[in-house]
């Protein structure tokens, strides 16, 4: 396990940026895959036996961490298709701390909220750069992957903490959300937020935003939702986020920042 785990952090160099450039695309699709991999979680957990669900998610999820990390550069289709599996294996780890393991949402939200902290700390230890223009080493993809994992997770518990323990819903939950996404951008926009942190600051908002309104959509409408059911709206999610990385799947981050201000530990 050691060697295996030494081999995917070894330096080296991909022949170029292993993630999409950000665009306007890459958001909306970043917001379907977290939406669709609420209400999926949920729905293979009602419908199918735990036991069965939860084993052939995380071989999926690992199927096809392998073909991202063989790629040699960024492939539109084998990217989102980890998104969406990271999406549907973050929502069980936070299911899991919450319903397994009874630790109440508030709780498990701070535990995903140190727990990220800690690994961003470590990455830009490592590599002296958040910076996802760069992600041209298997080391920074894995910190690249183990902090989008974690984000996940987070929204997940965020989002159940005030839809669940704050008496919230989702709709309100949703729109809450979305006011505070808004603040990275509108601070990078007008009052110069580093580029670094405003994308990381909205990279995290956007799971709890996509996770509410699609909680909001599949939920039963006793529950406060509108009732349109978990497989329907995991359905329809899919077919807009396959659409549209066919479409605009995007292509290879710029690597564009200075070897000063981005070199490796």
């Amino acid at each position: 396990m050691g060697k295996s785990i030494s081999a995917i952090l070894e330096p080296v160099r991909a022949a170029g940026s292993k993630v999409p450039e950000i665009t306007i695309y890459f958001w909306i699709i970043k917001l379907l895959t977290t939406g669709m991999g609420e209400v999926a979680s949920d729905f293979l957990f009602e419908r199918l036996n735990p036991l069965i669900s939860a084993p052939v998610s995380v071989a999926i999820f690992i199927a096809a961490m392998v073909l991202q990390f063989k790629a040699r550069r960024f492939v539109p289709w084998v990217y989102w298709l980890v998104v969406v599996m990271v999406s549907i294996f973050g929502t069980m780890a936070a299911d899991v701390v919450r319903v397994g393991l009874g630790i109440p949402y508030v709780a498990s939200t701070i535990f995903f909220a140190t727990a990220l902290a800690a690994i961003l700390s470590i990455w830009y230890v490592k590599e002296k750069t958040l910076s996802v223009h760069r992600i041209v080493t298997r080391r920074r993809e894995f910190f690249y992957w183990l902090t989008v994992l974690t984000t996940f997770a987070l929204g997940t518990a965020a989002g159940d903490m005030t839809a669940s323990s704050l008496h919230m819903g989702y709709l309100a939950s949703g729109l809450m959300f979305a006011a505070v996404l808004a603040v990275p951008i509108v601070a990078y926009k007008l009052l110069g937020l580093n580029e670094i942190a405003a994308f990381w600051f909205a990279y995290i908002m956007t799971r709890p935003v996509g996770a509410s309104f699609a909680d909001w959509f599949s939920a039963a409408r006793d529950s406060g939702g509108l009732g349109y059911g978990k497989g329907e709206v995991s359905l329809v999610l899919t077919i807009l986020i396959v659409v549209l990385v066919a479409i605009r799947g995007g292509k290879a981050a710029s690597v564009a920042e200075s070897e000063s201000r981005d070199r490796v530990a």
